[in-house]
């Protein structure tokens, strides 16, 4: 398969450009593609669809939440003869009682995954929890640069996996055969609450991040002073009440499983994007 381009869709994303970059650096020619990049890809344009998945046999499928588009998409991939699939999803979305789904994305990553099992294809689920790069450059960055995380999280823990380890899953399940019909749900080697998260980063850093918990009512209220609608501030901490309740704090086995390696530590994530300049004041 590594003749033919690999393509990788959300292709400047967390996942996406590592495992684009891990592609590259194995040697194998891949199509990262997006909305702005290298390669034109729009999954609300599906005329940017052939374009991105003619001569490809191989595909890394970052959907678009709140749609059901994952479903046609592959559709016209297996007119393409692709032959490999590989879906990011999320951990949890199995399970009724994980998290309130006040943005509707559910039935669609859902249905995404349906779509993925049942294509005929050879397939692999990536199903990651809470990326440690939101403390970097995701839902956390700016207020660990502010120096203080203000959320309602309590004491709840997550077992937060590297974004890195999530690409090295994804390329593995993209070039090599043993990994069809699996789904990997991927997690960090322990669970770590936020008062620890922040405690590392200050170690890392050098300087101290606080994390202040807040009630929901307060972190909305917060939100709301800051200019976001109201709706939008409750879907955010919507989006916090699994870690508050713990209901990501277990440990996954996925990483073990598709790599023969245990996953990056938490601390080890901090150690190396405070050695790379990933948290500029």
């Amino acid at each position: 398969m590594s003749e033919l381009p690999i393509l990788v869709t959300g292709a400047t994303g967390k996942s996406g450009r590592r495992v684009v970059s891990q592609l590259r650096a194995k040697g194998l020619p891949v199509r990262a593609a997006a909305r702005s990049g290298e390669h034109v890809f729009d999954w609300t344009d599906s005329g940017t669809w052939d374009a991105a998945l003619e001569g490809v046999r191989s595909v890394y499928i970052v959907q678009l939440d709140g749609t059901k588009l994952v479903r046609p998409f592959i559709e016209r991939a297996v007119r393409h003869g692709v032959q490999r699939i590989v879906l990011a999803s999320g951990r949890g979305i199995d399970s009724p009682e994980y998290a309130k789904d006040s943005s509707g994305v559910l039935e669609g990553i859902l249905d995404s995954e349906a779509a993925t099992r049942e294509s005929g294809l050879e397939w692999t689920i990536s199903r990651p929890g809470w990326f440690a790069q939101n403390f970097s450059e995701g839902f956390f960055a700016d207020a660990v640069r502010a120096g203080e995380l203000r959320l309602p999280a309590g004491d709840g823990a997550a077992s937060f996996v590297d974004a890195e380890d999530i690409a090295a899953v994804v390329v593995a399940a993209l070039t090599e055969d043993r990994h069809a019909g699996r789904i990997y749900e991927l997690s960090g080697p322990r669970a770590v609450t936020l008062a620890e998260a922040a405690a590392t980063i200050s170690e890392a850093t050098g300087r101290e991040i606080r994390y202040v918990p807040l009630s929901v009512e307060d972190y909305v209220a917060e939100l709301v002073r800051q200019g976001l609608p109201p709706a939008d501030a409750e879907a955010f901490a919507d989006v916090i009440d699994p870690l508050r309740e713990g209901k990501d704090a277990y440990v996954s086995d996925g990483v073990q499983r598709a790599l023969g390696r245990p996953p990056r530590s938490f601390s080890d994530f901090a150690k190396s994007t405070a050695a790379a300049g990933g948290w500029p004041v």
